[in-house]
């Protein structure tokens, strides 16, 4: 639905839950969300068991988001619920609260609006769950009705996050001035002899067993590579890898050809500018996949692992969606470990870059016409309460 013809949304309170499971990466969405309704003149509640994270990844805060604490029992009393009642991910919003929902709605006489604010995926169920009623027919919420929301790549989804003013942004961005500013050296001020342009790679992963394959490649490639390596769980690994290749085979980096930097913890603002900044950036689970999206650089995704390989379907579906070369294709599957052990000890094959950046970019294009998520929904709430 374009802009204009929507109902229009007034000022209303939201309340977000957000329970922290995957390092962080659910309340980077949720607070991205909250973030974006604000700025919409919308005020909002977020509730999280867990928000630490916080103070690196929006050191600053957000006018009208308040950061609420969910704890294990929620202390209802004197609380008046918001217009909207949002649970991300499926995170069972704690019952006193829908309790007190409930009944709320029914003294007010307000029809209620509830969300649920599902995962991110390209696989084609989306299109057809999206917007669904779930009737709730026992609990505290008997009675009430929850509406599932699929952000998606395509105009039948919810759409994808994305702030007014990101391309703005992104144009003025001066790429040498914040590498000073974060003391990231790049490698070609530091040579005497003229040698290829350095290439700046960002690491964001979990621990994949195609790293050592990583390391080994950027190290014997002709091009010197900076990696640029994220705080947590990428740095761990990386770090546990190079102290093996440096006990096993310690002239595997002889070239100096793979130069290694270990980046503290970002804000969201700086994420965006490390992928900006990037030749090529390795990303992980659902909020940094769509800003690689939007840097409209070339991406290799890590998704998260499922147990029961359900993510192999899901990284095909988008890598369908994508309509990824096969260079590209082959890539994810090996760096996910598709089919890991009978490809344990083949390569990751070539970086493509320019191919997959051509790719990224007209999936961007096709992204910018759609409506970005806090429109669609802003105007599916207008039309549930109208």
């Amino acid at each position: 639905m374009h802009p204009s013809t929507r109902p229009a949304t007034p000022a209303l309170l939201w309340d977000i839950f957000c329970q922290v499971i995957d390092n962080h990466g659910d309340l980077g969405v949720c607070w991205r969300l909250s973030c974006q309704l604000a700025a919409r003149g919308q005020r909002v509640r977020l509730w999280v068991d867990d928000a630490r994270a916080l103070s690196w990844m929006a050191p600053d805060g957000c006018p009208g988001v308040e950061v609420k604490a969910w704890t294990p029992v929620l202390d209802v009393r004197g609380l008046v619920p918001g217009d909207v009642l949002v649970e991300a991910f499926g995170c069972e919003v704690a019952p006193e609260f829908i309790a007190a929902y409930a009944r709320h709605a029914s003294s007010s006489g307000q029809k209620p609006t509830w969300i649920n604010l599902e995962y991110l995926s390209a696989q084609a169920y989306v299109e057809h769950s999206h917007g669904l009623a779930s009737p709730l027919m026992s609990g505290p919420g008997a009675g009430l009705t929850k509406h599932f929301f699929y952000p998606g790549f395509t105009p039948h989804t919810g759409g994808l996050l994305r702030e007014a003013d990101l391309m703005a942004r992104q144009a003025r961005f001066d790429r040498d001035a914040w590498l000073r500013t974060m003391g990231l050296v790049r490698l070609e001020e530091n040579r005497a002899e003229p040698r290829p342009r350095q290439r700046l790679v960002s690491l964001f992963c979990y621990e994949p067993s195609a790293l050592p394959h990583l390391l080994a490649q950027l190290a014997q490639d002709d091009t010197p590579t900076q990696l640029l390596v994220t705080a947590g769980r990428a740095s761990a690994a990386v770090q546990t890898e190079v102290d093996n290749k440096n006990k096993l085979q310690p002239l595997w980096n002889i070239h100096k050809q793979l130069s290694i930097s270990y980046l503290p913890y970002l804000s969201q603002g700086d994420f965006d500018h490390l992928l900006w900044a990037c030749d090529l950036n390795f990303v992980r689970g659902e909020d940094s996949l769509v800003r690689a999206l939007w840097a409209g650089k070339p991406f290799v995704w890590h998704i998260y692992p499922q147990h029961d390989d359900a993510h192999h379907d899901k990284l095909n579906g988008f890598l369908d969606w994508l309509h990824a070369p096969e260079s590209m294709r082959q890539f994810h599957q090996r760096w996910n470990g598709l089919n890991d052990a009978s490809v344990s000890a083949a390569p990751l094959g070539p970086l493509a870059l320019p191919l997959w950046g051509e790719v990224t970019r007209a999936a961007r294009q096709g992204l910018w016409q759609q409506d970005d998520l806090v429109s669609q929904l802003l105007g599916f709430v207008a039309s549930r309460r109208s």
